[in-house]
């Protein structure tokens, strides 16, 4: 036993216990189509907006606030440049609660950030994030440019779908998550936010915004509070749902690919069918991608804060971002849950390096 265990020692050591980030390389060449052919809902000369929104308050971890400034950092500007991307890049969104209110100002004071909606944590601070992101967001459809949002959590979801869907209420949207966020305030069984921006928007599902302190301008009738059909979205990766997310799933019919259903038909027929489920009726629909680094194997993107294990493959995952990119049809783009704080320096590195990979594939990267 102990030769067999020195044997294997010995077999394992040759090897390092990770692919380090800096010995492997990735071409940055753009796909052989123009961004005219695959982002046609954006207008030329095509401008992409990265939007840096920093926000925590919707989970408990510190650490997802770093995400934009590092990936900046290790060349998210250039390497968009190297596609023919003209690039805005936006200062990252401030979410500081303001200071109180002097007595004589029109405006209540913002109440504490731990809500009195007890399940809906911090709602006053994500509500009014949220709602800064969807006015900046909308803002940059509008000039036509492609918005895409760097976080932070995945709450910040809540503002990019009410931005894209005032500015284009025929959206699709694709969820790449290993998570549905489907919750809402009424069965959440944490309370984090990050789990409830679909919850939140998808129609049908929640109708008390007004009771949760920082949503009120997502209440039933309000301006600018629009909601998304479900049949207009479709889940990819899904592996961590709860029980009253998958109630949701079934009862309102939403089109939901697991991990199941990757292993069972394969990421290309999988993409295949979530594309046309968006886009066989309506050909010119312009389509919004979520996606959530937790949706990656957590071997490969250990840096995360709800990490679950049986994530996409490096390939798969970069098969899904280069399937919406050939699409033609994507316009605007989250990616979120990034926690650098939560690897050590490699799995922080590795895990950076793979989402520049995988927003480089979004936006145009091609093998040949």
């Amino acid at each position: 036993r102990t030769e067999l265990h020195h044997a294997i020692a010995r077999c394992f050591s040759a090897f390092p216990p990770r692919m380090y980030y800096d010995q492997v390389r990735d071409q940055i060449l753009p796909t052989h189509q123009t961004t005219k052919d695959l982002f046609h809902h954006i207008k030329e000369p095509h401008t992409v907006s990265v939007i840096g929104a920093p926000l925590t308050y919707g989970q408990p971890y510190v650490g997802t606030d770093k995400g934009p400034a590092l990936l900046r950092q290790y060349g998210l500007i250039s390497q968009l440049a190297t596609f023919g991307w003209r690039v805005e890049d936006t200062a990252d969104i401030s979410f500081a609660a303001p200071p109180p209110t002097t007595p004589s100002s029109s405006s209540p004071p913002l109440p504490p950030s731990s809500s009195s909606h007890t399940n809906a944590k911090n709602s006053h601070l994500v509500g009014r994030a949220c709602q800064i992101i969807a006015n900046t967001v909308e803002e940059k459809i509008l000039a036509g440019h492609l918005p895409l949002t760097i976080g932070g959590d995945h709450s910040l979801a809540l503002g990019t779908l009410a931005g894209v869907l005032r500015a284009r209420p025929r959206t699709g949207v694709l969820w790449i998550d290993a998570h549905a966020d489907l919750n809402t305030p009424a069965n959440s069984l944490s309370g984090n936010m990050h789990g409830m921006p679909l919850g939140l928007i998808v129609e049908g599902v929640y109708r008390c915004h007004d009771d949760v302190p920082g949503l009120e301008w997502l209440a039933e009738g309000c301006a600018g509070a629009p909601r998304l059909p479900s049949d207009s979205l479709v889940y990819v990766g899904l592996r961590d749902v709860d029980e009253a997310e998958r109630d949701t799933i079934r009862d309102m019919g939403i089109l939901a690919f697991t991990m199941f259903d990757i292993d069972r038909y394969g990421i290309g027929a999988v993409m295949d069918r979530a594309l046309g489920h968006l886009l066989d009726k309506d050909p010119d629909r312009p389509i919004h991608l979520s996606w959530d680094i937790d949706v990656v194997d957590p071997v490969l993107a250990p840096a995360t804060g709800t990490a679950v294990r049986g994530g996409l493959t490096y390939r798969e995952a970069h098969y899904v971002a280069e399937a919406a990119a050939l699409s033609g049809a994507l316009s605007s783009v989250d990616f979120v849950e990034f926690n650098p704080q939560l690897s050590d320096g490699e799995g922080q590195m590795e895990t950076c390096e793979l989402a520049l990979e995988l927003l480089t594939s979004l936006m145009g990267k091609s093998i040949i």
